[in-house]
């Protein structure tokens, strides 16, 4: 069987944002159901930095596999994927693509989730990819009306808001500080590497939801801890990765509830239309699989000669070939 290599061009030509949502969704739920095993990360240090592993088993799919980066160059990232009934390899994705599209994939999950039903005005807090991929997703899952946006450097708002105009049909603008890029927000995300908080919780306005993708440590983090006191509740793709990340968690843990128990109403996330809501997103492990094998299911296959966009070698089979269909489908 031929091994199914695909580079970021297949994910951007093949990988759209309701598939990314519906493989998240799918694993999260499989998670709470411990159908996915999904262990912390594992960091192998190299000096200058580390080579960073995350794994997961999705058991009814009988599928499993891997993600590798570093926080040491800045390399390629790698996603792995094998069939559990016959061993075999089935896909590599390469590239930074995938992981970014399932952290923005995520975010969504958490939006529908906990944000208040309806239409959503967003605000933006950077404008790099991972803040383009929350965005790019979020649209899978509601419509949004407008979008703020505001970078350290201006121009870079600015050419973020012209794309969301263009590509994601978002009406979108910069602004120049942070307090009026989160006021007044259903839906803010805070997308940065800040070791300090850029906004202050006083900011955010009754109802908002809030999505932080940076450090989150008492050492580093770049919202303020007063979120926590203020948050009707504080969700988490992975209750394990929270607590074993290294340092001080910034959210008591034990104010911290499961993504994947929201979605399978063992738990609730929000009560009423002005309850502040805030998403840890931290990166549960498997859930980079779940994509991974949603897009090599979305490549089109039409004949032994064929190769798709961004494809060495073309798989005889989808990747879940001998496992039980489902929906399933840079951050941590």
């Amino acid at each position: 069987m031929s091994v199914l290599l695909l580079d970021d061009d297949a994910v951007r030509a093949h990988l759209d944002a309701a598939t990314a949502v519906r493989a998240v969704r799918a694993a999260l739920l499989s998670a709470h159901h411990d159908d996915l095993a999904a262990p912390p990360r594992v960091r192998a240090a190299l000096g200058a930095g580390d080579l960073v592993i995350t794994a997961g088993h999705l058991r009814s799919r009988q599928l499993f596999g891997f993600r590798a980066y570093d926080t040491l160059v800045g390399a390629e990232q790698l996603v792995a994927v094998w069939g559990t009934a016959d061993g075999e390899l089935r896909a590599v994705v390469h590239g930074v693509e995938l992981g970014a599209r399932r952290t923005g994939a995520i975010g969504a999950v958490a939006v529908d989730a906990a944000a208040r039903p309806g239409p959503v005005r967003v605000g933006l807090v950077r404008a790099g990819p991972q803040a383009w991929t929350q965005l790019w997703a979020l649209r899978a899952v509601r419509e949004v009306t407008d979008a703020v946006v505001v970078a350290r450097h201006h121009d870079r708002a600015a050419a973020f808001a012209r794309r969301a105009a263009g590509e994601l049909g978002v009406p979108a603008r910069a602004v120049t500080a942070v307090e009026d890029a989160v006021t007044d927000r259903d839906v803010v995300v805070v997308a940065t590497g800040s070791p300090t908080p850029v906004l202050d919780a006083d900011w955010l306005a009754p109802g908002t939801h809030l999505t932080t993708l940076g450090p989150k440590s008492t050492a580093r983090h770049e919202v303020p801890a007063a979120l926590a006191d203020r948050a009707r509740a504080v969700l988490t793709d992975s209750l394990a990765q929270s607590a074993g990340s290294g340092g001080s968690p910034l959210f008591p843990t034990d104010r911290l509830v499961s993504l994947g128990a929201v979605l399978a109403g063992a738990a609730p996330a929000r009560t009423g239309p002005d309850d502040l809501t805030v998403f840890s997103s931290v990166g549960l492990a498997g859930t980079e699989v779940a994509v991974a094998a949603a897009l090599c299911e979305a490549v089109p296959r039409r004949g032994p000669s064929w190769r798709p966009r961004g494809c060495v070698r073309r798989a005889k089979r989808p990747c879940g070939a001998g496992a039980v269909r489902s929906t399933v489908r840079g951050h941590g």
